[in-house]
């Protein structure tokens, strides 16, 4: 017989499981609000690659390489209401039951979310364009360094070089709202890119860019395979891709240019206030008024233009500062004389940058980069230099891409500031770490943010002299150069944009003050007419770079190291500034209790 259980025995009982319960629940919760992260952020990578086919074929997925983007207005509504859910669904997750990088995961995807959301509902999409890149590039270069190894993945190709047609037919149609709703770009602009755009339009479908995979098929596929393939891809881009930009040359030439803007400025536009401070906080990923970024950018040219002074003496010059600007940009001694030229120098300072890096970087890149001549039906329109990602599981390394077009300006001594931003410690090297990084959710890899990347590439010139890359009062000019010109970025940029500045100001600017060569000035002024915002990023980003290193240096003292901050620095991909400054703040405190 089973001995009388009292009431108080039963209390107990029932006491101690409520106090087990809830020690079991945080632990629930947290799973749950874990998994429900997750979710979202699954959910939200397939919609991006359904929605951005070039995206998903760069990172790997193949499932939409025959297809491009869809811009209608109808586009744009179905996203903004797809946007809105993630939102709502980021918005009931308990962040308290998070772990620290779940948090991160969680509050970088709201900013990615509601930036979009933004663009989408002030209409962006009415100028897919600037004189840097634009929706037909893009469908251009869609798989460039992807791999093409058998045939499914050429007529997967095919089928994508059918669909220009739609494609630039419905950026068409939004420019055309634009010109309704008069936001349109400067007239001194479209002149700029027209001729670009008409440069596509070849009498030999063979010619075009788009023929390139053709002309190199992998020896895996059958001959016969071959023949036809190549006859289909003749036949559409024939039928199909050049019809379409010469559509797009025509509406540049013709409607486009009769409406585009005799005014510059972002603000001049009907709702350009906010259109301008939009990108500002895009592209600078934080909400800044113009006004005072132009006095940051006033103070930085003065620091800046001090310093080229002192140098200019102590180089041994007898001249004023316009003076040896003239000579830097005429004198035959700083110009290749062929274009192979230039990219074999360019590829020497690049090895001894790579010789250099562990010195300065505990964990480096997998992915190689090469040197490679922008595109020459591109070059004469384009800036100096920039960088091209790889694809992930393509068949090429990263592309420093180096402008041959037009070499008396493009000066040598410019060269190793170039490379260090375009290729390692800059672009490739923080992008390819990015792509690599493990145990974050595949948006992270891939995410590019402005201030960040930018900031830092700019920073990494600085870190050249640290690295000892300059070796002649000229490249140590050339550097101070291009950070000048970087700092009169973000008075220039917000001169044209918020204060009325001509253009002619914004040229007299650049060119005064650095010595670029009078093409890169004209090149570089259109490109921040045409792209409001954008070049603020590079300035803004690495100041806030410098300060948190010297924060770091500051407080850890002895226990200060480079190769540790950097790689801290890195560790994370692309993060809006404040969260990089929050992320170096717990970096500070760990080396602190190290």
């Amino acid at each position: 017989m089973k001995p009388k259980r009292s009431l108080t025995y039963y209390l107990k009982s029932l006491a101690g499981s409520i106090i087990a319960a809830s020690l079991l629940i945080p632990s629930a919760w947290a799973v749950t609000a874990t998994k429900e992260l997750q979710d979202v952020i699954a959910d939200h990578w397939q919609y991006t690659l359904r929605e951005d086919p070039i995206i998903a074929g760069r990172v790997g997925v193949s499932d939409y390489n025959r297809e491009l983007p869809r811009v209608t207005a109808e586009d744009r509504k179905r996203r903004i209401k797809a946007e809105k859910a993630f939102i709502v669904r980021l918005k009931a997750i308990d962040k308290s039951k998070l772990s620290a990088s779940d948090r991160v995961n969680s509050e970088l995807l709201s900013w990615v979310l509601a930036s979009s959301i933004e663009s989408k509902e002030l209409l962006l999409d009415r100028i897919p364009l600037n004189t840097f890149s634009s929706f037909y590039t893009s469908a251009l270069e869609a798989n460039h360094g992807l791999a093409m190894r058998d045939t499914a993945d050429y007529e997967d190709y095919i089928a994508r070089i059918g669909q220009f047609g739609r494609y630039f037919d419905e950026n068409i149609a939004n420019m055309r709202e634009g010109i309704r709703t008069g936001f349109v770009l400067p007239k001194i602009v479209v002149q700029g890119i027209a001729p670009t755009v008409r440069a596509q339009v070849y009498k030999d479908p063979s010619k075009s860019s788009l023929y390139k995979p053709f002309a190199e098929m992998p020896q895996t596929i059958a001959p016969d395979d071959q023949k036809r393939l190549r006859e289909q891809g003749l036949a559409v881009i024939k039928q199909v891709a050049i019809p379409a930009f010469e559509r797009v040359a025509n509406f540049l030439e013709g409607d486009y240019l009769k409406a585009a803007s005799k005014t510059l400025g972002a603000e001049q536009m009907p709702g350009g206030s906010d259109y301008y401070r939009h990108n500002i906080r895009y592209f600078v990923t934080l909400d800044l008024d113009p006004s005072e970024i132009h006095r940051t950018g006033l103070a930085e040219v003065k620091r800046i233009r001090a310093e080229m002074k002192a140098l200019i003496k102590e180089s041994g010059f007898k001249g004023s500062f316009t003076e040896f600007t003239q000579f830097l940009r005429t004198d035959p001694q700083f110009y290749a004389k062929t274009p192979e030229q230039l990219l074999k120098e360019t590829a020497y300072i690049s090895k001894r940058i790579d010789y250099v890096l562990p010195e300065f970087f505990n964990l480096l890149p997998r992915t190689p980069y090469g040197v490679v001549p922008v595109p020459s039906e591109i070059a004469p329109n384009y800036t100096t230099a920039s960088y091209n990602p790889a694809a992930i599981g393509g068949t090429r390394g990263g592309a420093y891409w180096l402008n041959t077009h037009g070499l008396d300006q493009r000066p040598l001594y410019e060269l190793p500031a170039l490379t260090l931003h375009e290729a390692v410690p800059g672009h490739h090297l923080q992008n390819a770490l990015s792509q690599e990084l493990e145990n974050v959710p595949d948006f992270r890899r891939n995410l590019y943010l402005s201030a960040y990347g930018e900031g830092w590439a700019l920073y990494s010139e600085r870190l050249g002299k640290e690295m000892g890359l300059y070796t002649t009062p000229y490249e140590h000019f050339g550097r101070l150069s291009y950070e000048m010109w970087r700092a009169a970025r973000l008075v220039i940029d917000t001169g044209i944009h918020s204060q009325g500045w001509t253009r002619q100001q914004a040229l007299n600017f650049l060119s005064n003050n650095t010595s670029l060569s009078p093409a890169n000035v004209r090149a570089e002024v259109d490109r921040y007419i045409s792209w409001p915002g954008q070049a603020l990023s590079y300035k803004m980003g690495e100041i806030k770079i410098r300060q948190l290193r010297a924060q770091a240096e500051k407080e850890l003292g002895d226990k200060f190291d480079l190769r540790a901050f950097h790689d801290a620095l890195l560790s994370n991909g692309a993060l809006p500034l404040s969260m990089l400054e929050e992320q170096m703040q717990h970096f500070i405190e760990e080396q602190k209790s190290a």
